[in-house]
């Protein structure tokens, strides 16, 4: 198939990309939200192929995958054709609701033409998707390997953009961790969190950005992986942590507790049980390999790339007919 999809989510998209099809990436000049193109910090496959809103228009395009609404606009005005009715379509929903959460209707909701995938039962769970056809297709991703060592007696995190999006991410809690242990954090528009959050240079180190098999390489050296999100449908780094093989320490929030069994680590919404947790971890390096090898073996089972890319398959033959 030749696949329209925009480049929103960099992990997501590097998994989805590695099907057997050609997946065509908008691309502008400046390359901004609407244009990213191929990923810059990820591995991208050559059947990953940038296309400009002008080159669109005299593409053959089998199916459009949208995962923002006014994506629904673009591909009309781009494309030529509007999604759901002169070409098929499928909507991603990547994210949680916002605001009333209960009761958030789904933007597409009343597009009955359109499928709506959403990555977690959570969402499917807490979206009012109206007359809109849903289903789920949990993360998949590329296995970076069983590279942990946690040789390091620190504590990894990776957020993006932690400043603006501090209480959703978590982020407000980094110094009660930092307190607890030294941290290293991860991710995009990273500098700031020191000042912002008042944490010394000497318990939490930033690292801007970093390309994707630098990031695992870091992160598998140290001695656990901290999830601290109050409110994502599911973080794809504590998948890639998990993968790694390194033990976790999460909010229960959201699809955490789904993704994070007993023997991987320890799921509370309480912080002085998550602070004893990165304690004792550091404390003893024993329990924190078998941990991490307990959560490779949940990730590997439940979020792998094969049965991720299988899915993806099904529903877009089934969708393309």
């Amino acid at each position: 198939m030749r696949i329209l999809a925009w480049h929103v989510h960099g992990a997501w998209s590097t998994a989805f990309v590695r099907g057997d099809h050609t997946y065509l990436v908008p691309v502008t000049p400046n390359r901004d939200a609407d244009g990213r193109g191929r990923a810059l910090t990820y591995t991208w496959p050559s059947n990953a192929v940038e296309v400009t809103p002008d080159q669109l228009r005299d593409e053959d395009v089998d199916v459009v995958v949208l995962q923002r609404p006014h994506e629904v606009e673009l591909t009309e005005k781009w494309l030529g054709r509007r999604p759901g009715i002169d070409v098929p379509a499928v909507f991603v929903e990547h994210d949680t609701p916002r605001g009333e959460v209960a009761g958030t209707r789904h933007p597409l909701a009343e597009r009955s033409d359109i499928p709506l995938v959403h990555v977690t039962h959570f969402n499917e769970m807490f979206w009012d998707c109206g007359r809109a056809p849903t289903t789920v297709i949990e993360h998949g991703i590329v296995d970076p390997g069983h590279r942990y060592t946690g040789e390091l007696e620190r504590v990894g995190v990776v957020i993006n953009e932690p400043v603006r999006r501090a209480r959703i991410t978590g982020a407000d809690l980094l110094p009660s961790f930092a307190s607890t242990a030294p941290m290293d954090l991860y991710g995009m528009r990273v500098e700031g969190v020191p000042a912002r959050f008042g944490i010394g240079r000497d318990r939490i180190a930033v690292h801007e950005d970093l390309p994707q098999p630098r990031m695992h390489a870091a992160l598998a050296a140290r001695r656990v992986y901290l999830h601290p999100f109050r409110w994502t449908s599911l973080g794809l780094s504590l998948v890639e942590a998990m993968h790694l093989g390194m033990p976790v320490v999460a909010l229960a929030a959201t699809e955490a507790v789904e993704a994070v069994p007993s023997e991987a680590g320890v799921v509370s919404t309480r912080l002085d049980v998550l602070t004893r947790a990165i304690r004792e971890f550091l404390g003893d390096a024993e329990r924190a390999e078998q941990a991490g090898r307990a959560a490779r073996a949940a990730a590997r089972r439940k979020y792998s790339l094969e049965r991720f890319l299988a899915a993806w398959d099904g529903l877009l033959q089934e969708v393309s007919r």
